[in-house]
C-alpha cells in the first residue's frame, strides 16, 4: 500500500509541476489528511507511514527541482504551515512556536518538520501552486487569483485531490493587452 502511495504520489507532483508550470524559487503549499489517504474520515486516524511514503514520492522531486514546500497543518494548530527557514527569512515571514505531531498539526506536518534542513512554523504564506489531498482547505494559503489544475489522477489511495495555480491579476479593460506567459 505505501509504496503505491509513494508512486501516485511522484506521478501526480510531476504532472502538477509541469501543469503549474512552477520555477526554481516557487512555493507549493500541500494540504494532507492521511486518515483519508487510508479510507478513514479526515482527522480520525492520522498516518504516519502514509505521510512518509507520500513525501518520499514527491520531496525529492520538488528538493531537485529547487522547489519549495509548505506543509499545511490541520485546523488543531490553526492550519499553521512547516516551511523552511531560508523561506521564512527571505520574505521576512514571521516564525510561530509550535511543533506539529500526527494529531495535532498531522502526519504531513510532522514528517516535513523531521525531515526539512531547517524547518520553522509560520501562520501565513502566499503559495504559487497548492494541492489538497483529502479536503484539507489550503486555499487560505494561495495568491489571489487561483486557477483550478485537472491532472490525469484524481486521488491518492482514497483521498480526492483538488490541484491550483496561480497567476498574476487581470487590470485594465476591454482595450487592455495581457502577458500571455503569465495566464
Amino acid at each position: 500500500m505505501y509504496e503505491n502511495i509513494k508512486e501516485e504520489s511522484n506521478q501526480i507532483f510531476t504532472e502538477l509541476i509541469e501543469k503549474a508550470n512552477l520555477k526554481k524559487g516557487d512555493l507549493l503549499v500541500i494540504g494532507c489528511s492521511t486518515s483519508e489517504i487510508i479510507g478513514s474520515k479526515i482527522g480520525s486516524d492520522s498516518q504516519i507511514d502514509a505521510a512518509k511514503a507520500l513525501f518520499d514520492g514527491f520531496y525529492p522531486l520538488l528538493k531537485e527541482k529547487g522547489i519549495y514546500v509548505a506543509a499545511q497543518c490541520c485546523e488543531h494548530l490553526g492550519r499553521a504551515l512547516c516551511i523552511e527557514r531560508e523561506y521564512a527569512e527571505k520574505f521576512l515571514i514571521p516564525i510561530v512556536n509550535v511543533i506539529p505531531q500526527p494529531k495535532a498539526g498531522g502526519s504531513l506536518a510532522t514528517t516535513a518538520y523531521k525531515t526539512f534542513e531547517n524547518p520553522v512554523m509560520v501562520e501565513y504564506i502566499k503559495a504559487d501552486a497548492g494541492i489538497d489531498i483529502g479536503g484539507t482547505l489550503i486555499g487560505m494559503h494561495l495568491k489571489e487569483v487561483a486557477v483550478p489544475l485537472r491532472l490525469s489522477v484524481s486521488k491518492i489511495g482514497s483521498a480526492n485531490i483538488i490541484c491550483a495555480r496561480t497567476r498574476p491579476k487581470f487590470v485594465g479593460g476591454e482595450r487592455a493587452v495581457y502577458d500571455k506567459d503569465l495566464i
